[in-house]
């Protein structure tokens, strides 16, 4: 059986042709001095001619000019006016053989070239060898192979010869990794790894895929399941340093691929890829594993002092209600007696009192107002009960770390943790109490004695807490690893710094960033003070009763909903699937999605794209091969598990961003520089709800929020899965930072969850403008640097200084954070997550408030002076909110819940829904142009009319992708008449 092609010679048509754009034409084809002086002495035009393009092809593509083949126009006409001769010429060249082989050999020798030869082949073998461990897409790898060949003056050979190299480049490079992971393993190790494809006794699932799907809901019994599996992966004996042996990329790609592949088909590989693949999938296991421990019990935590939370709100309803009772007998009494005493009565007996439920209603009102009768933690310390069978193994499962300022909180957790592994009844004298918090004290120490269910829930919610903040951390954890460790190293940053200058925006030297910054304080502060004495601050009043800003009045004109009706009326109908074969045809997106481990594109186009529909409209792999039958399940699901995954959507959703981008229409909207950001939250049900999240803004229903970035031109570049009760702002620059398109964004607006100090800190490092809208604008401070006057109008609004001598002594501190994230080491949410986390007194998190402090001041002035500004803010969160109507309308099955337990598959759901908008944005822009063009719409009126329609489209149905019903290439569907027209 033949071989699958890697590579063909289409697919390296950019390395063996020349170029066809006239600049890199000018770059490749133009002829040195020295050129023009070999070129010279041949005698004839055709001779000059045939010489000088032998010469050029020599060195780009890099191969020799066949015989019988003619250089495209372009590239003729280019050299033949450089040697001044006619470019009939050419057609008379190399008609004797001879003449044309003299001229390869006199190149070939005058400029060091040679042909390819079979040494060539195993050099380059070994050269791309270790390139292949980190780079799988075959093509890709070719280019670099291609690259090296000019680089050492080798004529490329055919595109066989290519993939021949790339294939043995690969296979070498994955034999290494097979033998570095199964290296010293012993025949113990093997036979434990090979245990893992055993199965469970009688219930017929393997060792592994038992490990593979751990539970996922909360609860104590899974927080023991979970422990049981951590055990079992240890059990293999595995060091977690294994992993580091390989390259990351490499180690990551194997890990996927064990975690993707059946235990059957696992099975039946050779002992050595076997071995090696099992070996990543324990040491990924295991990492996971004890993840997904240390996540439950912070959800298991959580969710506890959630309800005690409710029962005390719940309680102290009925103690008002119980109060009220007694208060009217207590105050009844108090009445009698202030009344008797008027009256000059002193006899007790002389009184109507009824003394006997007089004492009865002041002792159940003592009992009612004592305060553990309403307090959250006292509710929590009742439920401690339902841990206390997971609270010994979960700390004896963990070697938690952590730096001086933690350690009396680590003692007492190692106490705990004895306490349970010993099976004692009481804590040891004298236990740490320094972690304990103010509000726990009166619960923890109960006359003078440490009360043990207290003292070890607040252990555990202060571990929770540190958790988070990365104070303390697990070593074999990937979610709670140090904080330091995210960071690069310090003597990487150091020979950054020293070479400089460092990747950020900001002139990095401390006195220029603060100068500059107080001379932009100064300057708004001027300003703003002279507008407001002026009344001329734009729809802002600043005087001496306070601030008040006025709501911004609408610009769009009132005609512009007729118009846009008129103009979508105009839109052809479409089916989903039809929609996204005409995009795929514009962009080819669907190349994107390859094979995790061959990277080879999908061989069926239109089931990738029935995985990709299923995923953007929620409806799920089942319903979808239930519905389309133009695939069965086990193809579909074959397809979503090797050739879906977060960076294939990335560069899919690139591909139409960018062709969006380029599009006439797209520049009226804006110029592509400005953005905004916002969450959609989408409730979770059936088994997924188990696992949501409940935010009590949104109600009492679990859920999960899709966070999404989108530009001026309606383009969403960037989309992530976050918890509900998850705050947005962490996650405001990774959207700015990470996205795989062309878009420059300067300026980003969010509303008020999206901003923090924090963030505001840290934008100006990267080079954006943050212009939030904040809802409580008017209540929060401006603070000033030490010594700056704010004047007195607004002296009012002014807070602490800015501690400018703590940002000096951190700003070594700052520059390292900044630059790995710059350099992608670590991602801004989970940097911004920890440092919020962190208590106050933490010196980082501190001077990156400050900084924020200051970029926040000047983006208040700024605000109260710059109408153009808000308009701007409100114009961008309008986008996103009008795109958050096109995605609830697609993401429509399942009632638009998510019923997936896996947040990988959650990821993919908001991945392929934020495609689809793309793709439907895509394409209504493109129709829109012909639309708008063909009825004069003026572009004051046009750039008012959103490409978010989705009337026109068809989104249920049997999703059958019919290829006989695309337009022609180059050609779009026809528009249709509206029936208004045609009447008139």
């Amino acid at each position: 059986m033949a071989r699958r092609r890697l590579l063909t010679r289409e697919a390296l048509a950019g390395q063996f042709d020349p170029p066809t754009d006239e600049r890199e034409i000018a770059r490749h084809f133009t002829l040195s001095r020295e050129d023009l002086d070999w070129v010279s002495i041949r005698r004839g035009p055709a001779s000059q001619l045939g010489y000088a393009m032998t010469l050029l092809y020599m060195r780009w593509p890099g191969r020799v000019l066949g015989a019988d083949e003619t250089p495209p126009a372009a590239v003729l006409s280019f050299v033949a006016r450089q040697l001044d001769v006619p470019e009939a010429a050419w057609h008379d060249y190399g008609r004797r053989e001879p003449t044309r082989r003299a001229h390869l050999t006199d190149l070939a020798r005058r400029m060091g070239y040679r042909a390819f030869g079979r040494t060539d082949f195993h050099a380059l073998a070994t050269f791309a060898m270790p390139v292949a461990q980190t780079i799988i897409q075959p093509l890709q790898l070719a280019e670099i192979v291609i690259d090296e060949m000019r680089r050492r003056r080798l004529l490329l050979p055919p595109v066989t010869v290519i993939e021949a190299i790339v294939r043995r480049a690969r296979r070498q490079a994955d034999e290494l990794v097979h033998d570095v992971l199964t290296q010293g393993l012993g025949d113990g190790g093997r036979t434990r790894l090979d245990a893992l494809l055993a199965r469970r006794g009688d219930r017929g699932a393997t060792w592994l895929s038992w490990l593979r799907n751990p539970p996922l809901s909360p609860a104590p019994r899974n927080v023991m399941r979970l422990l049981e599996r951590l055990d079992h992966v240890r059990a293999i004996g595995l060091a977690p340093a294994r992993a580091a042996t390989i390259p990351t990329a490499a180690f990551d790609r194997i890990a996927d691929e064990a975690v993707r592949i059946t235990s059957q088909h696992l099975a039946e590989l050779p002992d050595r890829r076997r071995h090696a693949v099992l070996a990543a999938a324990a040491l990924r296991l295991r990492e996971s594993l004890a993840d997904a421990v240390l996540a439950m019990t912070d959800k298991l935590l959580g969710s506890m002092m959630r309800r005690a939370e409710n029962r005390t709100r719940d309680k102290a309803l009925g103690t008002i209600r119980a109060l009220q009772a007694q208060l009217r007998l207590l105050t009844g009494s108090c009445r009698l007696l202030i009344d008797a005493r008027a009256q000059g009565l002193d006899s007790l007996a002389a009184m109507a009192i009824d003394w006997e439920k007089l004492g009865t209603a002041v002792g159940e009102a003592e009992i009612l107002v004592a305060p553990e009768t309403t307090d959250r933690t006292a509710e929590l310390i009742d439920r401690h009960r339902s841990l206390r069978a997971v609270i010994g193994p979960f700390l004896g499962a963990s070697t938690f770390r952590g730096a001086g300022p933690v350690q009396g909180l680590l003692d007492a957790v190692r106490i705990v943790g004895e306490v349970y592994r010993t099976g004692r009844r009481r804590l040891p004298d004298n236990p740490p109490l320094r972690f304990v918090p103010p509000s726990w004290r009166p619960f923890v120490l109960r006359d003078g004695q440490v009360v043990r269910a207290a003292y070890e829930l607040c252990a555990l919610t202060q571990l929770r807490d540190r958790l988070r903040a990365g104070d303390i951390w697990v070593e074999e954890s990937r979610q709670y690893r140090a904080f330091d460790s995210y960071l690069l190293p310090p003597a990487t940053f150091a020979a950054l710094r020293e070479r400089g200058p460092l990747p950020l925006a900001i002139d990095t030297d401390f006195d220029t960033f603060i100068a500059g910054r107080r001379a932009r304080l100064d300057t708004a502060i001027e300003q703003v003070t002279a507008l407001a004495r002026q009344g001329e601050l734009p729809q802002v009043r600043l005087d001496a009763g306070g601030l008040v800003i006025s709501p911004l009045k609408a610009v769009t004109p009132p005609s512009t909903e007729d118009v846009r009706r008129m103009v979508y009326d105009r839109l052809p109908r479409v089916k989903i699937t039809d929609l996204l074969l005409e995009v795929d045809g514009w962009t080819g997106f669907s190349e994107c999605f390859t094979h995790r481990r061959s990277g080879r594109p999908a061989d069926d186009r239109n089931a990738l794209l029935t995985v990709i529909l299923a995923d953007g409209i929620n409806l799920g792999l089942t319903r979808m091969a239930d519905t389309c039958q133009a695939a069965t399940l086990r193809q579909l699901a074959h397809l979503h598990d090797w050739h879906v995954s977060e960076s294939a959507y990335g560069a899919a959703l690139a591909r139409l961003i960018d062709a969006h981008r380029a599009l006439p229409l797209s520049s009226l909207w804006g110029d592509g520089t400005t953005s905004s950001s916002d969450g959609q939250l989408f409730h979770a049900g059936g088994r997924g709800a188990a696992i949501g999240d409940i935010n009590a803004r949104n109600g009492n229903e679990p859920g999960v929020s899709f966070y999404t970035h989108i530009s001026d031109q309606y383009d969403p570049f960037a989309s992530r899965v976050i918890a509900a009760t998850a705050g947005k702002a962490p996650y405001v620059l990774d959207g700015l930072l990470y996205h795989a398109t062309g878009l420059s964004i300067e300026e980003h607006y969010t509303d008020t969850g999206g901003a923090s100090d924090h963030v505001f800190g840290l934008m100006p490092f990267f080079g954006y403008r943050f212009a939030p809208r904040l809802r409580d604008l008017k209540e929060r401070r401006l603070h000033l640097l030490p010594q700056q006057d704010a004047g007195a109008l607004l002296v009012g609004l002014t807070g602490d200084p800015v501690a400018v001598g703590h940002v000096a002594d951190h700003w070594d501190e700052l520059l390292r954070l900044v630059t790995s994230i710059r350099s992608g080491t670590v991602t801004a949410s989970a940097m911004l997550r920890r440092l919020s986390a962190y208590p106050r007194q933490n010196g980082l998190a501190l001077a990156l408030r400050e900084v924020g402090r200051i970029e926040r001041s000047i983006f208040m002035l700024d605000w109260l002076r710059d109408i153009d500004l808000r308009r701007r803010a409100q114009a961008g969160l309008n986008k996103g909110e009008a795109r958050n109507a096109l995605a609830r309308a697609l993401f429509f099955n399942q009632l638009g819940e998510l019923r997936d337990r896996r947040f990988e598959n959650q990821t993919y759901r908001a991945s392929g829904l934020n495609l689809l908008v793309a793709a439907i944005i895509l394409w209504n822009t493109r129709y829109l142009e012909q639309a708008i063009a063909g009825m004069a719409v003026p572009p004051e009126t046009a750039r008012h009319i959103a490409p978010l329609g989705w009337e026109h489209i068809s989104l249920t149905g049997d999703y059958r992708w019919n290829t006989d019903d695309r337009p022609p290439v180059g050609q779009l569907r026809p528009l249709r008449t509206p029936t208004s027209l045609l009447a008139a």
